[in-house]
């Protein structure tokens, strides 16, 4: 079973007309009590959750499921009008397995729901990295160093994660700026400096383990 909780009918109706005919059996809700109501009698295998809602809005409902116990582990994907990279980073940071931007193809959203309900049933291993005292696991969008949780932005974090799954590999100023930042130009040259400048001085001590390969670019030492 899918819960859909969206207030738009017309999207409602077509999301749930869609999933239905690729074989998921799909409930949609206009407003938050239903939704609560459903989620009583039945515990879905997946939640798709629009951001904007009137009242209470998506994010906050995120977070009431990921702090209840017996919800906490439903996948939920994001479905939202914002596609700016704060409100990206903040369904990731209250737990969203996955967001999809309005407006969407309906192939795509079946793709999506398909590719999350197939990590969930092979339990999903998390992508975890620990290098000396740095800890950073992608899923979670969390970084911490000596146990200590880091706030880093989203640019940060990819910067870091693409070092990371790097380790001990020079990935060059080019690659680094093509991939976070699309085609590099001298303004951008100087945005990486900057990243990895505060990415040193987030990290504290392990801000050493960023290494400057003079003239190339950077890696991330294993330690």
């Amino acid at each position: 079973m899918i819960y859909l909780l969206e207030d738009d009918e017309s999207i409602r109706k077509l999301v749930v007309y869609a999933l239905n005919s690729q074989g998921y059996e799909t409930e949609g809700f206009e407003i938050q009590e239903q939704f609560w109501a459903a989620m009583e009698r039945q515990i879905p295998e997946l939640v798709l959750l629009d951001i904007m809602l009137p009242g209470e809005d998506g994010i906050t409902i995120l977070k009431r499921i990921r702090a209840n116990a017996k919800l906490t582990d439903i996948p939920v994907i994001m479905l939202t009008a914002k596609n700016t990279e704060y409100d990206r980073v903040e369904g990731l940071d209250a737990g969203a397995d996955d967001y999809i931007s309005k407006p969407f193809g309906i192939m795509e959203l079946a793709a999506r729901v398909r590719a999350v309900l197939r990590r969930q049933a092979k339990g999903q291993t998390l992508s975890e990295y620990t290098i000396g005292p740095l800890y950073i696991c992608t899923e979670r969008h969390e970084t911490r160093v000596n146990g200590e949780e880091i706030a880093l932005t989203y640019k940060e974090f990819l910067l870091l994660r693409m070092l990371a799954e790097n380790q001990g590999i020079v990935m060059s100023r080019e690659v680094l700026l093509d991939r976070i930042w699309g085609l590099g130009s001298e303004r951008e040259n100087r945005t990486l400096d900057v990243h990895i400048r505060t990415l040193r001085v987030k990290l504290g001590e392990a801000g050493r383990l960023i290494q400057t390969v003079r003239g190339i670019g950077y890696r991330l030492l294993e330690e």
